[in-house]
């Protein structure tokens, strides 16, 4: 009896929009599960500056040379294995992936953890979320 009251319209409401709620706040983990981590701008300063990452830029040169992270390296993505060996980069630090808008690097991230390194990440929105969050770049 008590169960047919708790099902009348009003309650499916609600019953909907919990498990709707509950699904949006289940996508961005499931998103990064699949498409691998990806780090805030607050989150890659703090990898670059207390961890030692490395920052690979994928972007093309004139991007590059118009602006950059700090630190980072230039890479082609089209050549991330050979471009990662000619840096001799020590494979127990990590790694993080830098692009424009993040769709390239968050791509790049299996490849890289393909060749050993133990963490890798992409920065979410690229150079475009760390101008966003007024970080500076260099050139």
């Amino acid at each position: 009896m008590q169960i047919d009251n708790f099902m009348q319209i009003d309650n499916l409401a609600l019953i909907a929009l919990l498990l709707i709620s509950g699904a949006a706040l289940f996508l961005p983990i499931l998103s990064t599960l699949i498409n691998g981590k990806g780090l805030s701008p607050t989150e890659a300063t703090i990898w670059i500056n207390r961890r030692k990452a490395y920052v690979l830029d994928l972007r093309s040169e004139e991007a590059f040379k118009s602006g950059h992270l700090p630190g980072a390296k230039i890479i082609s993505s089209v050549q991330i294995s050979t471009g990662i060996d000619k840096f001799k980069l020590d494979r127990k630090n990590p790694v993080i992936l830098i692009c424009e808008n993040g769709n390239q690097s968050r791509k790049a991230v299996a490849e890289v953890q393909k060749l050993g390194f133990a963490e890798v990440a992409s920065l979410n929105g690229g150079v475009q979320s760390w101008q966003a969050a007024a970080l500076p770049l260099v050139k």
